[in-house]
């Protein structure tokens, strides 16, 4: 299979997938992937930066909360300015109580309210705000009944949804929307890279790009090549171990499972941020488990 692999990536990138692949994830000033975690705390992130982090990243309501006024926003600004790494990306983008999708669907709040979030992680230069929010997106029905989700309507509504959203920001210096495909046990729609592509190249913006999240990949069986398909639409990606959800490296003999992804990375030339969104184990261990991580990560390019 390895040599299988190493072919499908090849030969893409050979048929000019990854041709343009020195714009993937964006330019970072370094010219190499760029690695982060899901983590906010002063202390957390001033571990990371120690053991050779590059980022941060932080949920989207947590950081920028558009029920709060600008008054809070400003003293917020500051806390985050505080920590020693940058905030480059946020997850948590929707919360559940918006309905993007099914008959009872209502962009209008949605949009306003996503709007807030993406003004704000702009104002302070966050480059991918991460559209998971699969309480909000995942299509309403019950498939052990004659009421089964309409899941092709609901994608369309979703991608309604985000070509409305590009719109209202397409004066945004920084600041993009990253589709996340989440594996099938956890929505119902958009599960695969190839999924989140088509929404991508219909919409057409440069406030609109694509996620892998190598942890739903693997388990949903999404393959390494999708990562080349993606070349430069690819702009963040999220990481965790296969199986238990924990911090890479947490068990070395599931690191082999990463290598396929990472050889996709290399293949595209990507320059962007990968973010561990994982467990850690006992807050005591951050540190410890930190390093494990990181060190997984950059021995696999």
């Amino acid at each position: 299979m390895t040599g299988r692999r190493d072919f499908l990536i090849g030969s893409l990138a050979a048929a000019g997938l990854a041709g343009c692949a020195g714009l993937a994830g964006g330019k970072n000033g370094k010219g190499h992937i760029l690695f982060g975690a899901c983590r906010s705390s002063v202390e957390d992130v001033t571990v990371m930066r120690d053991l050779g982090y590059d980022f941060w990243e932080w949920s989207a309501g947590a950081a920028f909360d558009p029920d709060k006024d600008d008054a809070w926003w400003q003293t917020q600004k500051e806390g985050i300015a505080k920590r020693p790494l940058p905030l480059r990306s946020c997850n948590g983008f929707l919360p559940g109580k918006f309905r993007l999708t099914g008959p009872n669907a209502d962009h209008g709040p949605a949009l306003d309210y996503a709007e807030k979030v993406l003004r704000r992680a702009d104002e302070i230069g966050v480059k991918t705000v991460v559209f998971g929010s699969g309480g909000a997106r995942n299509v309403p029905g019950d498939i052990t009944t004659d009421k089964r989700p309409d899941t092709e309507k609901g994608t369309r509504q979703y991608a309604d949804f985000c070509r409305a959203l590009v719109k209202r920001v397409a004066d945004l210096k920084t600041t993009a929307v990253v589709i996340e495909p989440l594996r099938p046990n956890e929505s119902n729609i958009i599960n695969y890279v190839f999924q989140g592509l088509a929404i991508c190249r219909d919409v057409n913006s440069p406030r609109l790009g694509q996620l892998a999240d190598i942890f739903h990949m693997m388990m949903g069986g999404d393959p390494a090549t999708a990562i080349v398909e993606a070349g430069p639409l690819l702009m963040h990606c999220h990481i965790a171990d296969y199986g238990t959800r924990q911090f890479p490296g947490h068990d070395p003999r599931e690191t082999r499972r990463l290598a396929p992804y990472f050889d996709a990375l290399k293949a595209i030339g990507y320059a962007g941020g990968v973010s561990c969104e994982c467990g850690w184990g006992d807050s005591k261990d951050f540190a410890k488990n930190a390093k494990t991580a990181i060190e997984t990560m950059k021995g696999l390019v």
